[in-house]
């Protein structure tokens, strides 16, 4: 989908205070504008291939009210896009919290800003604290999905339909609509869902899904049974995680122990589990697991990979054999924490055949930029 690399990295929730984390350790990522061009620039130098906003809109609460301050998702990856070269930036936009008219208008752009690399992740939503603020009510679950096939498939008309055209609906009702320009080229379209209905979604309309993975054991299974929806067309499945890595394993974990166990936010866990419960996607019993709650600190409930940059490379590879094409990656502070993956991850991956060395300065590799030239 982004690039000729068999394991495809990205950067997730640089967008947000805390990014991904719960922690009230102070080197924690503080989320202003000059620290999200500085992050996305590094990850563009490293051939890091996607940035992943959250598309958020209050905080957790708590001590840390995580995320609380955030860069709305359209026009922060307009911003990103051009202050890059590269790397794929994508939107994660709530269908029903923005006419699709205008979601596209803008995205188109976007799309010309970065030269075609703007991406697109639709997400259905499942905050109901967040929807009324908007003075919405939060669909029943599948509802909410075919909310969103009408909404993309209004959009992705936008994009394409030379002339002037009427759109009458079950949510919509539409007259004379048009938009120009087109995007540069039909942007990469990701959905992140992790119910049925959700990674249905994805396989009918999207480049990709984008799932949680709840234990290796099953992953698998989950990833081949999403790729069946839809046999015979190229469609990638990625993976949320968050990554602490350090020359040994011992180190990284003990550090993990301090975000998490020490220095962590429970109370702002706590609300994150009971307000996912609104999701209808995990059970109650799932979400106020212990573990859960370390995972929800250490990186909003997404895989924890943490460990030597020997086990980070040797998870990847594990997670790539079980069918993911990439990650996208929280870390407690997406400057500091950088040089880690960037000296250390990556050399090891490629060295294992996951990734490609990157492209010197001045020879971009086509494959990854697009139209860009």
């Amino acid at each position: 989908m982004l690039s000729q690399n068999t394991f495809q990295l990205g950067l997730f929730a640089l967008n947000c205070s805390n990014g991904m984390t719960m922690t009230k350790a102070p080197e924690r990522w503080q989320n202003t504008w000059d620290n999200n061009v500085r992050a996305a620039q590094l990850a563009d130098e490293a051939g890091i291939e996607f940035l992943l906003p959250v598309g958020r809109w209050r905080g957790y609460g708590g001590e840390t009210n995580s995320q609380n301050s955030n860069f709305e998702p359209i026009t922060w990856a307009t911003g990103i896009l051009a202050q890059t070269r590269n790397i794929r930036v994508f939107s994660t936009t709530h269908c029903a919290l923005i006419h699709p008219v205008f979601a596209a208008k803008q995205m188109a752009t976007a799309d010309h800003v970065g030269h075609g690399r703007f991406g697109l992740n639709v997400v259905a939503g499942w905050n109901a604290a967040e929807f009324s603020m908007f003075g919405q009510a939060l669909k029943e679950h599948d509802d909410r999905y075919a909310y969103a096939q009408e909404w993309l498939d209004i959009v992705t008309k936008v994009w394409s339909e030379p002339e002037l055209f009427d759109h009458k609906g079950r949510f919509f009702d539409l007259v004379g609509v048009e938009g120009q320009p087109h995007p540069v080229g039909r942007p990469v379209v990701m959905s992140a869902g992790i119910s049925a209905a959700g990674s249905a979604f994805a396989a009918r309309n999207a480049d990709a899904l984008f799932m949680v993975i709840n234990d290796l054991d099953s992953m698998g299974e989950k990833v081949a049974e999403v790729k069946r929806v839809n046999p015979g067309r190229p469609f990638g499945v990625f993976a949320s995680s968050h990554l602490v890595c350090r020359p040994t394993r011992t180190e990284a974990e003990d550090y993990y122990h301090y975000i998490v166990d020490e220095m962590g936010d429970w109370e702002a866990a706590d609300n994150m589990a009971a307000g996912r419960l609104t999701a209808q996607s995990s059970s109650a019993d799932q979400l106020q697991a212990h573990a859960m709650k370390r995972r929800n600190i250490g990186g909003s409930g997404t895989w924890p990979v943490v460990g030597s940059y020997d086990d980070v490379v040797d998870m990847y590879a594990r997670l790539s054999a079980g069918g993911l094409q990439g990650v996208a990656v929280g870390l407690i502070n997406y400057i500091d924490e950088f040089p880690h993956l960037r000296d250390e991850v990556l050399p090891r991956m490629e060295r294992l055949g996951l990734r490609l060395p990157v492209a010197p300065e001045g020879h971009e590799d086509p494959a990854r930029t697009k139209a860009y030239a």
